[in-house]
């Protein structure tokens, strides 16, 4: 495994830190008790409308016949994307439960694709270590570890080689790791990581641009807004397309130093420079209270409002195929 050593990220006793002028949230006590025994005791799955899902049979059928470049929803933050010729997995979380020994908060929208029925993917892009990102099960059954380039931020290197993944590469925030006619930049996010009581923080959160002669996509991992985006946009963009988050964001007394609204989602598609923005991160799994179908109305709005172009704010379904 090729690691890098810590130089734009900054750690403070050994835990990660998110960047200057990222947000604070003002959570008491009383706050966390309360989302807590929401998500445990009334927390439903939702009726999912017919307009959100692919059927199965036509997901393989747009997945075979995918032009390059393309991009594909396999719901929350896992998506397929074809781009210089190479398949490109980020966040790959294809199993029921986000979480350990069958517990966590459940699907309520299945993946579009099952472990099994990947293809052979040339980049996997890890964003950070949170179940619902980093899916244990699907990482120890996917079939190509030898073959399969992943790349990761700091200190989630050994989750992937303990696995027997041969080529795995550890970034920090600015690198760059590249191959004839590709190169993946690791940047900022503004989130924070951990899988258990002791380890928050302990590796890096992250996002990634991807450039090929197709264009650039930005993938925003799991973020919340920041300032930092300017010069995201400024450093690495500007880009064809972002992928950002606009779901799990209440209540903002908590969320908002780990997930975007769907306005802020907008303003950190124009940050960093982006041409049009793909939605994800919602719809999939009741991760927070809010209806889960109220984010891709708030998106398309909101790019109304700032400008943006409601025909700029993609939202895709799960299962669907779309070209870039």
């Amino acid at each position: 495994m090729e690691e890098k050593n810590a130089k734009a990220s900054n750690r403070v006793k050994g835990r990660f830190q998110n960047p200057p002028g990222s947000p604070k949230g003002g959570a008491t006590f009383g706050d966390f008790a309360r989302f807590l025994y929401q998500q445990t005791f009334k927390t439903k799955a939702p009726e999912v409308p017919d307009w959100h899902v692919v059927d199965h049979g036509e997901t393989q059928a747009q997945l075979s016949s995918a032009s390059n470049p393309s991009v594909t929803w396999l719901g929350h933050a896992s998506f397929l994307i074809r781009t210089g010729g190479k398949i490109l997995l980020t966040d790959p979380f294809l199993q029921e439960r986000a979480g350990k020994m069958g517990m966590g908060p459940k699907r309520f929208v299945p993946a579009a694709l099952s472990v099994e029925q990947l293809p052979k993917v040339d980049i996997l892009l890890m964003s950070h270590n949170h179940y619902d990102h980093l899916d244990e099960k699907t990482i120890d059954a996917y079939p190509y570890k030898g073959e399969t380039q992943v790349i990761v931020p700091l200190g989630l290197g050994s989750f992937f080689t303990r696995r027997g993944y041969k080529r795995v590469v550890e970034q920090d925030w600015w690198d760059e790791w590249m191959m004839p006619g590709l190169s993946i930049k690791t940047l900022p996010a503004v989130h924070f990581s951990g899988r258990g009581l002791f380890d928050r923080k302990k590796t890096l959160w992250a996002s990634f641009a991807i450039e090929t002669p197709d264009g650039k996509i930005w993938f925003s991992g799991d973020t919340a807004a920041g300032e930092i985006f300017k010069d995201v946009g400024e450093k690495a963009g500007p880009f064809d397309y972002a992928i950002v988050g606009i779901g799990a964001y209440e209540p903002p007394s908590i969320m908002v130093e780990v997930h975007a609204t769907p306005e802020e989602a907008i303003s950190i598609a124009r940050a960093v420079g982006a041409k049009k923005a793909i939605g994800m991160h919602w719809g999939t799994i009741m991760l927070t209270p809010e209806d889960p179908f109220e984010a891709p109305v708030r998106f398309r709005q909101a790019a109304i409002d700032q400008g943006f172009g409601e025909e700029n704010a993609v939202i895709l379904k799960i299962g669907e195929t779309r070209s870039l």
